[in-house]
């Protein structure tokens, strides 16, 4: 807190984390973070497994990092607990110099920088990553997007922060990249986060879910639905200006995904919180993925008392 934006470049708050953990739940396999920052996604990943009396030697972890103080704390902050973790040799940039071009991952957790305009794309114009459109050269978010797909295994699942604005915008063919991957059936849930949850901006964001695999599994068939959260109303204020999920609001929203993706679950959708939208909903929306559109407003409780 006290190193402000600096400080909130690398850091994503804890609670945020374990909302993308527990809907992702990363017991075995491959885990990767082409934008890791100080490693806090891995070190959530196995205080979930063993909080699940998981086996910690199952997870593969693999990361990247631009910054070089950040990479160098990354790399102690998993020694010190013992996590062993491939970070590549050398701190990189995730799109110029892909230090795990033929990683295909079972979980990717991310926190990219939001809306960074100066990444380079008109360098990357015929990349293999851009399967569903050229992202903008104003604007990395879809290209973080994309290079998450491309590198997720073909029953990987993906869970990462974006700001609010990669829900709606039509600018310069991010519309039509949305389009492309709502179409091909890969947005599995979409969660709207409060505001003041992060130390250094106020940038409202929200949490993407991408799947490969909406039929796999233990899980039932989801497939052409996508589940919308409304969580803006959730957590408390911790400081005056920082809000937190506690530990109720984190099970309340991993629940609900839980319940709409697991096979033995009741969901239903409850006005103002979630919904689950099918592909045509999301059409007649113009492919527009802010869960307020969706959720609609809850009921009012009638206090008997006649409005004239």
């Amino acid at each position: 807190s006290a190193e402000g934006k600096g400080g909130g470049e690398f850091y994503t708050p804890t609670s945020v984390v374990r909302v993308l953990v527990e809907i992702l739940e990363p017991y075995k396999g491959r885990v990767y973070d082409p934008c890791c920052g100080s490693g806090g996604m891995f070190v959530q990943s196995l205080k979930f497994i063993d909080a699940h009396n998981g086996k910690r030697d199952q997870l593969t972890i693999y990361g990247q990092e631009l910054n070089y103080t950040t990479w160098r704390l990354a790399k102690m902050n998993l020694a010190i607990r013992g996590i062993e973790a491939n970070l590549g040799h050398k701190q990189a940039d995730t799109f110029h110099e892909n230090l795990h071009p033929d990683l295909r991952a079972d979980f990717v957790i991310a926190n990219p920088p939001f809306n960074i305009s100066d990444w380079g794309g008109e360098r990357l114009e015929d990349d293999v990553r851009w399967k569903y459109g050229i992202p903008p050269k104003g604007n990395a978010n879809f290209a973080w997007v994309q290079h998450f797909v491309h590198h997720l295994s073909p029953t990987g699942n993906a869970g990462f922060v974006l700001a609010n604005v990669s829900l709606s915008s039509n600018t310069s063919g991010e519309g039509d990249i949305r389009r492309k991957l709502i179409e091909a059936d890969l947005v599995d849930c979409i969660v709207s986060l409060p505001k003041q949850l992060f130390y250094s901006t106020q940038i409202s964001v929200c949490l993407w879910f991408i799947t490969k695999s909406k039929n796999s599994g233990v899980y039932r068939n989801r497939a052409g639905e996508t589940l919308f959260i409304d969580a803006r109303k959730f957590g408390r204020m911790e400081t005056r200006v920082n809000k937190v999920f506690d530990s109720e609001h984190i099970e309340k929203i991993a629940g609900t995904y839980q319940q709409w993706r697991k096979e033995s679950s009741e969901y239903k959708d409850q006005a103002g919180y979630c919904k689950s939208a099918t592909l045509e909903d999301i059409r007649k929306h113009d492919y527009i993925l802010t869960p307020g559109r969706y959720v609609g407003a809850a009921a009012i409780e009638d206090d008997g008392i006649p409005f004239e």
